[in-house]
């Protein structure tokens, strides 16, 4: 009898009613401003397709960097400030390209046709797996009566967290992020949490880490793209930026996400972000070069804000 855990629709609603995180990270050892502690041992960063974790490659022109996150992290809710994340699909097979539909309700139960132009997009849509070592950053279409539809393929089986970041049109609109349990159907083998490294490889690639991540302030994060141990000087704009970076709390996956300071096309890209508490966190850098976009991942701890 295979020892993987079955992933039912049974299991999906049981996960999105009681929350169940699958494959939750030990303590890591610290690189910023962390207690001591010990790495758990873990896989690489997957970049399944080909794409680095991307379901869609655009390029967008170059925009003045935001320096700060919006605040206290979200998608740790469906519904918040009168707007419901309403997935259609909450389970999916593995390993199999499928369309995921889903819809923006606000308070009456309507489907939302309006949203404001962020980053060359109406709506950002993150899928990551709970044990944190898959991560999709896609952008669906939404169809005139407000529904959203876009495709992808999980590869592994298990439990994972699919959010929308978007702001509503409307003058003095706030931007939210909302979370919804996804399942994958399957034989699910949660792995540990990846360890603590301050370089991660893609597709030839490597990045280089190096700043803070203190607990309820900001801090700085710098990241270095280099390509054969020469540093890439050419990055292109992608969705308006040189670099996009979410944050996944470990746990309870709570979101977190940021854009680059001022600065570019390369070789550095710098962020400021604020962890809402202590923990252990992945971070997600997106950048593009050459026409493709790439991702790499990190685990890093955050530590208390006097520390």
């Amino acid at each position: 009898m295979n020892t993987g855990l079955r992933i039912t629709a049974f299991a999906a609603a049981l996960a999105a009613t009681f929350g169940t995180a699958y494959g939750v990270g030990r303590g890591v050892d610290p690189v910023f401003e962390a207690a001591p502690g010990h790495a758990a041992p873990g896989r690489a960063a997957q970049q399944p397709d080909g794409h680095g974790g991307h379901q869609e490659e655009a390029a967008g022109a170059a925009e003045g960097g935001e320096g700060a996150d919006r605040g206290a992290a979200g998608g740790l809710q469906v519904s918040e400030g009168g707007y419901t994340l309403d997935l259609d699909t909450p389970t999916l097979a593995a390993g199999v390209r499928s369309e995921i539909r889903f819809a923006i309700k606000d308070e009456h139960g309507r489907k939302v046709t309006a949203f404001q132009r962020e980053h060359t997009k109406e709506l950002h849509f993150i899928i990551a797996s709970r044990d944190l070592t898959e991560y999709r950053h896609v952008h669906p279409v939404r169809a005139a009566d407000g529904t959203w539809s876009t495709v992808v393929r999980l590869p592994d089986a298990g439990g994972y967290r699919a959010f929308a970041d978007f702001t509503p049109a409307g003058k003095g609109a706030t931007g939210l992020t909302l979370g919804a349990d996804l399942a994958v159907a399957g034989d699910a083998r949660p792995q540990p949490l990846p360890p603590v490294r301050d370089t991660a490889a893609a597709d030839g690639y490597e990045v280089t880490l190096d700043g803070t991540l203190p607990a309820g302030k900001p801090g700085e994060l710098k990241l270095t793209v280099s390509r054969g141990g020469r540093p890439v000087t050419d990055l292109q704009p992608y969705l308006g930026a040189y670099g996009h970076l979410v944050a996944l709390r470990s746990g309870d996956l709570a979101y977190l996400h940021v854009h680059p300071n001022e600065g570019g096309p390369g070789p550095e890209v710098s962020f400021t972000a604020t962890a809402p508490s202590s923990g252990t966190y992945r971070l997600f850098l997106d950048f593009r070069h050459e026409g493709k976009v790439r991702t790499v991942a990190f685990t890093v701890h955050a530590g208390h804000a006097g520390s």
